[in-house]
């Protein structure tokens, strides 16, 4: 690829990514718009030797990886967010960029992603993020969380039942996902209840997504 290619790739990336975040609402500076497509390239990077992710591509891994990521920075509340199965850093990453004033944790219990999380979160400077790698069920951190979320780790009732203990009083938990998890939704274990479902409109991306936010009873 001569450099010229290069350069003009790097400007399509970038004018995708910005047109997807004036669509979604968000106001992200330039550095923070270099930042996320530095995680791309680092995971495209990394996806060579370690397939940490099934998505080919740059082009396509800005819609379904940084837009889907940052169509959820809306719904996230409180101090200190936990992204629970973190995996390449989504939505977890994106989020720490869009709100530098939020503790992000990215926990995930697989060596070789956390080993990625870890280098992401150096890279991009990011002082307000931190890779955990630990198992969700057995991990005492020394605080509770505001907000967990989770993406395509497992179903609703599943994540709550691993993360309740991190669960700060008052908190939420954001579970994403594609069709409206209405069998889901009525598996939800007691003691919670569904605070809301929104659907979202990802730019570039031609799917179903929904984000659901569920409390304590």
């Amino acid at each position: 690829m001569t450099a010229m290619v290069a350069a003009g790739k790097q400007d399509e990336l970038e004018r995708q990514l910005e047109s997807g975040i004036a669509k979604l609402g968000l106001g992200l500076e330039r550095r923070e718009r270099t930042q996320l497509l530095q995680h791309l390239e680092l995971l495209e990077k990394w996806n060579r030797v370690h397939n940490l992710t099934a998505v080919r591509g740059l082009e396509k891994a800005v819609s379904v990886h940084l837009l889907d990521s940052l169509a959820a920075v809306p719904y996230v509340t409180g101090k200190r967010l936990l992204d629970v199965g973190s995996g390449a850093g989504f939505p977890g990453i994106p989020i720490a960029v869009a709100r530098p004033e939020v503790d992000v944790h990215l926990l995930d219990s697989n060596h070789k992603k956390h080993a990625f999380l870890t280098q992401a979160v150096a890279e991009l400077e990011l002082k307000n993020a931190r890779a955990v790698c630990e198992r969700v069920e057995s991990w005492r951190p020394a605080a509770e969380f505001d907000c967990i979320i989770s993406r395509a780790l497992a179903e609703i009732g599943d994540v709550i039942a691993l993360v309740k203990h991190l669960l700060a009083p008052g908190g939420v938990v954001v579970a994403m996902k594609g069709i409206h998890p209405f069998e889901e939704i009525e598996r939800i274990p007691a003691g919670f209840r569904v605070r809301q479902v929104h659907a979202l409109a990802v730019p570039g991306l031609h799917a179903e997504r929904h984000l659901v936010l569920i409390e304590r009873a």
